[in-house]
């Protein structure tokens, strides 16, 4: 398992080189004048920390010793991205002059598979880049780059401290933002999905928060004749990535109507 990292020098080496730090696991109760420094540098550098029990700890660090090595994870252990984070301006700004921005946001998907598996639709489908929160977030990890299919290696992801923000400087940007939920009143195959557009995709349990969903310009459901109420939130993903490359596909080739 190459994305841990353990003890307090070796993250904040990580730190310091500019290595994309996903995560910082705290020991709960660790004290010390070198914690207080690294909590400081995390929180500066806009690190999600978490404290958890040792055994948490140790679990992490259990896949990258072997049997004969003894760990002294100092009460710090670090997960580390396995691609590096995006600048989202920077990734708008380099999109070609003529070409639609196409932005997956996502609100509170943690499992890693569904992750992995909304950037491979999402870099089929010819999304620009990924916006995931600081917290709250599946980490991109090399199991999700994997799920991916090296996608994850393709297309940037950017992470966002506020995804509240993120919006809110999007739609002044010209975006429509365009919340999938079971709950829209509006069926995907009627909304006009053409133009910059960020398409939000939801957590696997609650989907798309309460403060988020309110943002949105457009809220649509995916039409279902079955008796389960909702998709799998990457196959969900796949269904509104490809009805927005239906869209922008008729429109470039269909004539000019009178």
């Amino acid at each position: 398992m190459n994305d841990i990292i353990f003890g307090i020098r070796p993250v904040f080496e990580a730190i310091e080189a500019g290595r994309p730090v996903e995560k910082v696991y705290f020991r709960k109760g660790a004290d010390g004048q070198l914690l207080v420094e690294l909590r400081e540098v995390c929180k500066v550098g806009r690190i999600n920390m978490q404290e958890v029990p040792v055994e948490k700890l140790e679990r992490l660090v259990r896949n990258v010793r072997s049997h004969r090595d003894a760990v002294n994870h100092q009460g710090v252990v670090a997960q580390v991205a396995a691609v590096a984070y995006a600048d989202l301006n920077e990734v708008l700004a380099a999109i070609p002059a003529g070409e639609s921005p196409l932005v997956v946001v996502f609100d509170g998907v943690t499992d890693v598979r569904n992750f992995g598996a909304i950037a491979r639709s999402a870099e089929c489908a010819g999304a620009h880049v990924l916006v995931v929160p600081l917290k709250n977030a599946a980490p991109v990890n090399a199991d999700a780059v994997k799920s991916s299919a090296g996608a994850l290696n393709v297309i940037p992801v950017c992470r966002a401290g506020s995804i509240r923000n993120t919006l809110k400087m999007l739609q002044n940007e010209g975006f429509r933002i365009v919340a999938a939920t079971e709950k829209g009143s509006e069926s995907l195959f009627d909304a006009d999905l053409t133009g910059s557009l960020a398409i939000v995709m939801g957590s696997e349990d609650e989907g798309i928060s309460k403060e988020v969903l309110k943002l949105c310009d457009r809220q649509v459901a995916i039409p279902l004749s079955g008796t389960i109420g909702s998709l799998n939130v990457s196959a969900a993903a796949a269904v509104m990535l490809f009805e927005v490359v239906r869209q922008r596909l008729y429109r470039n080739s269909s004539p000019t109507r009178g």
